[in-house]
């Protein structure tokens, strides 16, 4: 495989809301929070769903490059129930190597509340489940060997058995990329994901938002000047500024197109590291990796939910 994905296996449920529903059920508007099982349940209640698709960050990079016709596979825990079902089936129609063998479980498979507001942002409610509960026994030893990179969720990452498959995963992987996945991550593991950041990726995915969190960065600048000094790839969105991408020394940038038809965030950076990864393995310019990377964003952010 040229990609192995590891992430969190959940089921996306796609809802359109008012910035009054987010008021009321006290969410704030384009972070993530996690629910327990009964207040994901709660707040569907009073939904009509737009649109159900087997998701999770990772997983939608690893669609996103099968698409482009990669060699990928995707590892995330599921229960062997209805959901957990359809969510093998849906990214193996999707062409990915599903490297997950379901069990009977007690914890039902994962979901996420997608909550779309008039204005395109999304607002993502998480009930984690069983794929939350993601361990080194679950990561095989060989499907990391076998794979040119493995590209992690900062979404997975938690103190217990996922920090356990995480370490298993880097130290068998020969090049590891992680993204920062969302600010509400970034503070709460800041230690950790900074220690990640510093001495063991390769290849790290953030937004602007998460890698001036992480580092308690007052300016932009303070981001590249981070960067350049701990030698990795940094890759960094930055909304209607376009993407940056810091290799060492060496900083490229790409614009963002203006004046598009934007219809739904969800999934415009999961696109954009499928559209990063895509040039990587076909040896393009970083500069032309960049540009993949926005134009796989645009597409997704114009039509509802993050496949393209």
């Amino acid at each position: 495989m040229k990609i192995l994905g590891i992430g969190n296996a959940i089921v996306d449920v796609l809802c359109e809301v008012s910035d009054d529903f987010l008021e009321k059920h006290s969410l704030t508007k384009s972070t993530m929070k996690l629910v327990n099982e009964d207040e994901f349940k709660k707040l569907l209640s009073s939904l009509k769903i737009k649109e159900t698709i087997s998701g999770g960050s990772v997983a939608n990079s690893i669609v996103g490059l099968s698409q482009l016709g990669n060699t990928v596979g995707f590892l995330g825990k599921v229960n062997n129930d209805n959901l957990g079902q359809k969510y093998e089936e849906g990214l193996k129609k999707e062409n990915v190597q599903y490297l997950y063998n379901k069990k009977n479980e007690s914890v039902p498979t994962g979901s996420c509340l997608i909550l779309i507001t008039p204005d395109s942002e999304r607002t993502m409610c998480t009930f984690l489940g069983i794929a939350g509960k993601i361990s080194n026994n679950d990561v095989n030893e060989n499907d990391i060997k076998n794979s040119d990179f493995i590209f992690l969720e900062g979404y997975l990452w938690d103190e217990g058995d996922p920090k356990k498959a995480f370490d298993k995963a880097i130290n068998f992987s020969k090049k590891t990329v992680m993204s920062l996945s969302d600010l509400f991550c970034v503070e709460r593991h800041k230690p950790h994901f900074l220690d990640l950041v510093k001495n063991r990726l390769d290849i790290i995915f953030a937004n602007e938002q998460e890698i001036m969190s992480l580092i308690d960065a007052k300016s932009f600048e303070e981001v590249i000047s981070f960067s350049k000094q701990i030698k990795k790839k940094v890759i960094i969105t930055r909304g209607e500024k376009g993407a940056v991408s810091i290799n060492k020394d060496k900083l490229d940038e790409c614009d963002a197109k203006k004046n598009l038809k934007i219809k739904d965030l969800t999934g415009a950076g999961d696109l954009f590291a499928a559209g990063y990864l895509h040039g990587l393995i076909h040896n393009f310019s970083e500069k032309e990796c960049l540009i993949k990377g926005t134009e796989l964003s645009e597409k997704i952010i114009q039509k509802i939910g993050a496949r393209i």
